[in-house]
C-alpha cells in the first residue's frame, strides 16, 4: 500500500476544498469510505459543517482558497488530526458568457479561485508533506478537479476553459517537481457534470446546449475516478476517454472546431427540448 494511504493503525487526514456540495462533497465521501480523517472545507462554513456531519467526516471548516495563509492554516489543522495524506483542490467558479461580456470582477474571481486557489492549496499541502518526511511520514496525494474544457476551444466558457487549461498544465509540471518527494499529483478532466454550478447556467444559453451535446456525468463518477488515481503514477484522466480524444483533435484544428460548434449547439438544444428544459 502506498505510504500516503490511510490504514486503521496509521490513519491519515485529507482536505477537500469546495466540499459542501457537488464534486467536492462526493470526493469527501469517497475519502471517508477509504478511512481518511476528512476535513470538509468550503467558503460556506455552515454548509461545510453540515456536510461533514452528514457524511461522517472529521470536521468542516471555512476556507477561502484565494488566501494563501488560510490554505496553510487548514493544512495545519488537518495535520494536527493525523498526518496529512491527501489534499483535493476542487473549489471553482464558472460564468457562462463570452470574455467581452464578463465583468472585470468575474474574470478576476475566476482566475483567483480556479488558478491561484489551486496553486495555494498545492503549496500548502506540499509544505506539510515535506515537513512530515522529517518524522518518517513520507508521501502524499494532491488531487485537482480540472475539466475537459482544458483540452479544446469552448465558446461561452473561454475564461473558465483558460483557467482549467492552466491548472492542468500546473498539475503536469508540479507532478514532476514533487515526484522525488514521493508526492503524487493528479487531475481529472470531466465532461459536463450535473452540479448546482451547471444548473445555474442560462438554460437558453449556448453553454447549456454545448454541455447537453456531450456527456453529463455525476459528481460521484468524477470523485471515484480522481481518487482511483491516488497511489498511482497516473497524472491526469479525461472523462469519458473518447471525449478527451475528440477534444484534443479539436485543439489541433481550432478552425475546424468552429464549424462543428453550431452543429453541437443544435444537438444540445434539441436534447434540452426533449428533456423539457427549453
Amino acid at each position: 500500500m502506498p505510504p500516503s494511504r490511510t490504514t486503521p493503525t496509521r490513519p491519515r487526514s485529507a482536505v477537500v476544498t469546495g466540499a459542501a456540495r457537488g464534486i467536492g462533497r462526493a470526493t469527501a465521501v469517497e475519502l471517508v469510505r477509504l478511512g481518511y480523517e476528512v476535513v470538509v472545507s468550503d467558503l460556506d462554513a455552515v454548509g461545510a459543517a453540515a456536510t461533514a456531519a452528514e457524511i461522517g467526516a472529521h470536521s468542516g471548516m471555512a476556507l477561502d482558497v484565494r488566501d494563501p495563509d488560510a490554505n496553510r492554516q487548514v493544512a495545519a489543522v488537518a495535520r494536527d488530526i493525523a498526518p496529512l495524506g491527501a489534499w483535493v483542490c476542487n473549489a471553482g467558479v464558472a460564468f457562462d458568457s463570452d470574455l467581452v461580456d464578463l465583468t472585470d470582477g468575474q474574470v478576476r474571481l475566476s482566475v483567483d479561485v480556479n488558478v491561484l486557489g489551486v496553486m495555494w492549496g498545492m503549496r500548502a499541502a506540499a509544505d506539510v508533506f515535506r515537513d512530515q518526511a522529517a518524522i518518517g511520514v513520507r508521501g502524499g496525494e494532491i488531487g485537482v478537479v480540472a475539466s475537459l474544457s482544458a483540452h479544446a476551444p469552448v465558446p461561452n466558457l473561454s475564461v473558465y476553459a483558460a483557467t482549467k487549461a492552466a491548472v492542468l498544465s500546473l498539475t503536469t509540471s508540479v507532478a514532476s517537481e514533487l515526484r522525488a518527494d514521493g508526492i503524487r499529483v493528479h487531475a481529472v478532466c470531466p465532461d459536463g457534470v450535473a452540479t448546482a454550478m451547471v444548473d445555474g447556467f442560462d438554460v437558453h444559453g449556448g453553454t447549456r446546449a454545448i454541455l447537453a451535446a456531450g456527456v453529463m456525468l455525476t459528481p460521484e463518477q468524477v470523485a471515484r475516478e480522481l481518487v482511483a488515481m491516488f497511489g498511482t503514477r497516473r497524472v491526469y484522466r479525461t472523462m469519458p476517454v473518447w471525449r478527451g480524444v475528440v477534444a484534443r483533435a479539436a485543439s489541433l484544428s481550432p478552425a475546424a472546431s468552429m464549424h462543428a460548434d453550431p452543429l453541437l449547439r443544435r444537438i444540445g438544444a434539441r436534447r434540452l427540448r426533449r428533456a423539457g428544459l427549453r
